[in-house]
């Protein structure tokens, strides 16, 4: 174990250095993960060493998981990485997915953000899940006893998970169904795995089952199992299917050929992936296309067209082009819209070649001869209303649009309508500060109830649905409830 009292100046005399990424060209060879194999643990003690052990640290704010992260650092600076694991479990069932997927908030709220660099805390965060693995750290953890009470789960996203997974190891005989062929909601079929290799996510399903975890794979509850069946089956049970409904683009033209929703291009691009297919039915291989959006699921269709060997791509933000650096209106410690360069975009030139079009609003679709979708009609969008402003309309030749606009809520859930279960305003499934909805013995979890939002809160929401569950059927809770449905992330 390295001196615990070494590098103490670390913060001051070493510079930041993220994991290393194999080279843009390379990547876009393969659907393999973007980092470097190995190209982070020669570098990651020093970096760790760099957190300033804050009195107030306000990452821990920042995570709703509210990682352990000084502790976990300081541990990794000294070369104790088992206890760094045991830190890290005890606040998050996925480090390794939220390593890899969460765009960390953590970092922005990092007490040296202030006026330098932030501590790489999601690489400390994956190399100690990853190494965990390696070590045999992350091992089971059937209950000692049962309780003899039984709940389902409906959905098998990473709040859906980190439910099961908890109340299985509080002893509950507990249930997960989900109605795509296989485990994993969005990130089984919605995340490329040149972000998250699925053999991880099948490496963490084996062990939820060797701890007793029961998984119902292709099982629609609602159509092929009554919800309200389901209920008096067991003693109580979690909704969990997240935001499922695709908000849409009502422009001239939308109907036509050749205009998809982003969920559904991604889809069939990981069932090739999966073995289900040799070649997607809806490949950008040879063709102009646009995605409309300016968040992660843009980027990742944007990642996955360059690999399926795409003519050309180009990406609709209709937000202005953010700023470089956090703007007065975004202070510390709050996450900040700031002009980020992903994988993908890197992949697609970076700066040099932004894909991107800011301030751009779809106005219309034209159709070629055939029939199919020929060209995008764009303006630019005005600020603040993001209307077209008059005399910018421009027209880009388009093989195949991409709509990536994110989620409006569950949409047409039968489990909510045979339950009887109320929605708010937004679309979401109402539930009280306990996560129970209006049925008894019914808790919402996760986007269902949160509206469209990041992994980590979608595990906290996991874990403190658990507690909640626990505690209505025993009275009491041992199990951790890191957020409330109340709660939000850090505002100015």
């Amino acid at each position: 174990m390295a001196d615990p009292q070494a590098d103490r100046m670390a913060f001051f005399t070493t510079p930041r250095r993220p994991r290393e990424r194999r080279a843009p060209q390379e990547r876009l060879g393969d659907w393999h993960e973007v980092y470097r194999e190995g190209a982070l643990l020669p570098v990651i003690g020093g970096q760790a060493a760099r957190c300033m052990d804050c009195g107030l640290p306000f990452c821990h704010r920042a995570c709703p998981l509210g990682n352990l992260i000084p502790d976990w650092n300081t541990l990794v600076a000294r070369g104790g990485w088992h206890s760094a694991a045991a830190r890290l479990l005890a606040t998050n069932n996925f480090p390794e997915f939220t390593g890899r997927l969460c765009p960390a908030p953590c970092e922005s709220a990092c007490v040296l953000a202030i006026d330098s660099d932030a501590v790489t805390i999601k690489n400390v965060e994956l190399a100690i899940a990853d190494r965990a693995w390696e070590d045999g750290d992350d091992r089971p953890q059937p209950p000692e006893r049962m309780t003899g009470r039984r709940v389902a789960v409906v959905g098998s996203g990473p709040a859906g998970l980190a439910a099961a997974q908890q109340l299985t190891r509080a002893g509950h005989t507990t249930t997960v169904y989900e109605r795509a062929d296989r485990i994993g909601g969005l990130l089984r079929y919605g995340i490329p795995p040149f972000r998250l290799e699925k053999h991880r996510l099948d490496r963490r399903i084996e062990q939820m089952r060797a701890e007793g975890t029961t998984f119902r794979a292709g099982v629609a509850v609602g159509r092929d199992v009554p919800a309200d069946e389901l209920r008096a089956r067991c003693d109580a049970l979690v909704v969990a299917v997240g935001a499922t409904a695709c908000r849409d683009l009502p422009v001239p033209g939308r109907r036509m050929p050749g205009i998809h929703q982003a969920i559904t291009y991604l889809t069939l691009a990981n069932r090739v992936d999966e073995g289900d297919r040799a070649v997607s039915p809806l490949t950008a291989e040879g063709r102009s296309v646009v995605i409309v959006g300016g968040g992660d699921t843009a980027a990742d269709c944007l990642g996955t067209a360059l690999r399926q060997r795409a003519a050309a791509v180009t990406q609709f933000d209709i937000n202005p082009r953010p700023p470089d650096r956090r703007s007065a209106g975004q202070p510390w410690p709050v996450h900040p819209k700031v002009y980020r360069v992903t994988t993908s975009h890197e992949e697609a030139g970076g700066s040099a070649a932004e894909p991107r079009v800011f301030a751009a609003t779809t106005v219309g679709f034209e159709a070629g001869a055939d029939g199919r979708l020929a060209a995008v009609r764009f303006a630019e969008a005005r600020p603040g209303d993001r209307r077209p402003r008059p005399g910018t309309e421009r027209t880009l030749p388009a093989e195949l649009a991409l709509l990536a606009l994110g989620f409006s809520g569950p949409g047409r859930c039968r489990v909510a309508r045979q339950l009887g279960l109320a929605v708010d305003r937004q679309g979401r499934l109402a539930r009280d500060e306990d996560f129970a909805a209006r049925a008894d013995g019914v808790f919402v979890a996760g986007d269902a109830g949160r509206g469209q939002s990041l992994i980590v809160w979608a595990i906290a929401e996991g874990r403190a649905v658990a507690a909640a569950v626990d505690r209505y059927l025993r009275g009491s809770t041992d199990l951790p409830a890191p957020v409330r449905p109340s709660d939000g992330p850090l505002t100015a």
